[in-house]
């Protein structure tokens, strides 16, 4: 019985092969390519329901998560949390992968249609309506492509992020608050085609270690490097296990051939994979192609917004942005007043008497920067560190302002870590007293975006502790998370990096931190909506206004 399977799925897609030859054959314009192309779903299908072969074409789906067997175990109501974030963070995708590129999404060849007339009132709503379509300019049936979206108006510097919404059809919505007067044009970019967001969920399952670390180890004249990871493959080479014994975040390394565990001197960045996607699929990531390419308007681009006229009822927008951009300074929506702390007077004013500890990445250590930078008196004391990671400390002793900065546990990409100085976020917040005069910076997200999204959520479960234990002790403690931003992206960053895999990190931590005593500055809506390229480290203009945030919830109206 076994052995007529095979040759029966033989005879079967031979016939259905022939059967799509003959189609081919047929094809007298290019219209009849929908026919084709639903017939080859069809025959796919086919193939699939008549032929379920467990062992070989079906196999049973797995848990991805990385390194389950690592770790501390979650408890059943953390394990019901992470299967609700894993869902809130579910994408779509093609019905049918493998078909040729043509028929994969174009942005050039893709459209946005503006609804309603060409001049529209300040507090409204704007909806435009994004046609996808693929290389032959024929309709998309299927959505899941990464769009992004800003309207903006250059000569008042103005800007505001619009919300995407998937119709799963190959058209899109997006809509925009109308918050400022004059002319505000749209800009809809595709950041990947749906048909590159199903590799980069491929590599974020199959190859988390696409990014590998290292550390050296030191006795005497001996000296010997090995490659590091959050988990690496059991029998193969002994391990050094540098489990943290407080949160139980695990990191191993291969263990040395001379050298004891305990000679390890650092950590470091070991490189990046190469050889990661197959030719087929390189050609979803082309750059000025299909990443980061603008979609274009099909008529009308742009709106001329109108004051209110006397007794109109304004509309609600049912999209409420963070904020936005006028003049080039951020107004958030929340109603929050923010100051402009324009020269080192007024932020010496702001932080007297104040202990700053930013913990993180080296997006929170630009905010130590900017500052060390534009106070004068804040004198940035000289440890001895590395120049990327830290840790730093800036003391104005006149105005009793102390600042530090420390990056966060393994995995960070940095040149080179001390190992003793590989300190995890939570355990830092452990040993911070708090209190009114405590303000508490923290960015956890880039280093992160290779792994799978289980690995973010454990590490911020860890944060999230952390912080709630440091707000029962000390309420008056201001703790500030910065959210993920946008990038640069290529070919061979999009694979590492991509603003995909920030997303979904950034609806992890929003989630995470919902509803908890802490301010969320939100970095993904500032960088988008603003005009400057995009940059993993964000320009200094938008530094300046994330930082008056800070201080104006450090200081807020009538405390300074």
């Amino acid at each position: 019985m076994d052995g007529h399977i095979p040759r029966l799925t033989l005879i079967f897609i031979l016939l259905a092969l022939s059967g799509f030859i003959l189609l081919i054959s047929n094809i007298t314009s290019l219209e009849d390519l929908n026919q084709l192309t639903s017939t080859f779903y069809k025959i796919q299908s086919s193939i699939h329901s008549s032929f379920k072969s467990p062992e070989i074409l079906w196999p049973l789906e797995v848990n991805h998560t990385y390194c389950a067997h690592f770790g501390q175990e979650p408890t059943a109501e953390e394990a019901k949390e992470q299967r609700d974030l894993l869902s809130s963070t579910a994408w779509p995708g093609p019905l049918v992968q493998g078909l040729p590129v043509e028929l994969s999404s174009d942005p050039a060849k893709s459209y946005f249609v503006i609804q309603g007339p060409a001049e529209q009132y300040i507090g409204g709503q704007l909806v435009v309506h994004v046609h996808v379509q693929n290389f032959l300019g024929l309709p998309k049936k299927h959505g899941g492509d990464f769009l992004i979206a800003r309207l903006h108006s250059p000569e008042l510097g103005a800007g505001v992020a619009g919300k995407v919404h998937d119709h799963h059809d190959g058209n899109y919505t997006v809509l925009f608050p109308l918050l400022w007067t004059g002319v505000a044009w749209v800009e809809i970019t595709m950041v990947h085609p749906s048909e590159a967001v199903v590799v980069l969920k491929r590599l974020q399952e199959e190859q988390p270690d696409r990014v590998f670390f290292k550390s050296r180890f030191r006795s005497g004249a001996i000296s010997e490097t090995t490659v590091c990871n959050l988990c690496l493959p059991l029998n193969e080479k002994p391990l050094c296990n540098y489990t943290d014994p407080e949160t139980g975040e695990p990191w191993y390394c291969y263990k040395p051939k001379k050298l004891g565990c305990s000679t390890r001197i650092d950590h470091s960045k070991g490189g990046y994979e190469k050889n990661l996607i197959t030719k087929y699929e390189a050609q979803f990531f082309r750059s000025g192609v299909n990443i980061k390419v603008p979609i274009p308007a099909s008529a009308m681009d742009h709106v001329t917004v109108l004051p209110a006229e006397n007794g109109q009822a304004k509309v609600k927008s049912i999209y409420n942005a963070a904020g936005y951009y006028f003049h080039d300074t951020w107004r958030p929506l929340n109603g929050a007043v923010i100051w402009r702390f324009n020269d080192s007077s007024a932020i010496t004013h702001c932080l007297k008497g104040k202990i700053v500890y930013m913990h993180g990445d080296s997006t929170v250590r630009q905010w130590f920067e900017y500052l060390t930078a534009l106070v004068p008196n804040l004198k940035q004391l000289n440890l001895y560190s590395p120049k990327n990671s830290g840790p730093f400390m800036a003391v104005d002793s006149r105005n009793n302002i102390l600042v530090r900065y420390r990056c966060h546990g393994p995995p960070i990409r940095f040149s080179s870590v001390l190992s003793s100085e590989l300190h995890y976020v939570a355990n830092e917040l452990d040993r911070i007293q708090g209190g009114p005069h405590t303000v508490v910076l923290v960015s956890v997200w880039s280093h992160f975006s290779t792994f799978p999204i289980e690995v973010y959520v454990r590490r911020l479960r860890h944060i999230r502790r952390a912080v709630m234990r440091l707000l029962d002790r000390e309420p008056a403690t201001l703790v500030v998370i910065r959210t993920a931003n946008l990038q640069q992206l290529n070919s061979e960053s999009s694979l590492f990096n991509s603003d995909w895999f920030s997303l979904q990190r950034d609806v992890v931590l929003r989630a995470m931190f919902r509803g908890l005593r802490v301010q969320l500055l939100d970095a993904w809506e500032m960088t988008l909506a603003h005009h400057l390229p995009h940059d993993i480290h964000p320009p200094r203009a938008i530094i300046r206004n994330m930082m008056d945030m800070i201080l104006s919830r450090i200081c807020p109206v009538g405390k300074i």
